[in-house]
């Protein structure tokens, strides 16, 4: 197994992980971002997410993509917006590898946090983090508009 950072190459197989995760989720009806607008987000002019790949013999296993959040009390943090290992290849330790290269990634960038959400009923997600010590903080409520 091979953890790498993502290339432009990469966003077709990228958008079918992003699909299967949704898929997962119960929400595939969700994905509505187009093929241009993901890979010129990731590698045009002015990225605002960047991602490492778990690939296998050439084929992409898993995810872990990110962008960097302010908050104006704590400063700058990574966000992980998605983690996937592919259902076919779970259980082989591949997320463990993408999750310590994330925090390998914010430590080179001098970030001294990780941000994240995940679902309330994805248990196999949530025992994996507590594997990290993360912190579950259920006071705070998601709020989005659409413009």
């Amino acid at each position: 197994m091979h953890i790498r950072r993502a290339v432009k190459q990469d966003c077709p197989r990228l958008l079918e992980l992003v699909n299967e995760l949704a898929l997962y989720e119960k929400a595939p009806q969700e994905v509505t971002v187009t093929p241009e607008h993901f890979e010129e987000s990731g590698f045009g002019e002015k990225p605002v997410w960047w991602a490492f790949v778990a690939e296998e013999e050439g084929m992409i296993l898993g995810f872990a993509l990110y962008y960097i959040r302010y908050s104006t009390w704590k400063g700058q943090a990574m966000y992980l917006e998605d983690i996937l290992v592919t259902e076919a290849a779970r259980g082989k330790g591949i997320g463990k590898l993408l999750f310590d290269r994330l925090i390998e990634e914010a430590k080179e960038r001098k970030l001294h946090r990780i941000v994240w959400q995940v679902l309330e009923w994805n248990e196999p997600a949530i025992h994996f983090y507590k594997k990290y010590n993360a912190d579950f903080d259920p006071e705070w409520v998601n709020c989005s508009i659409y413009v």
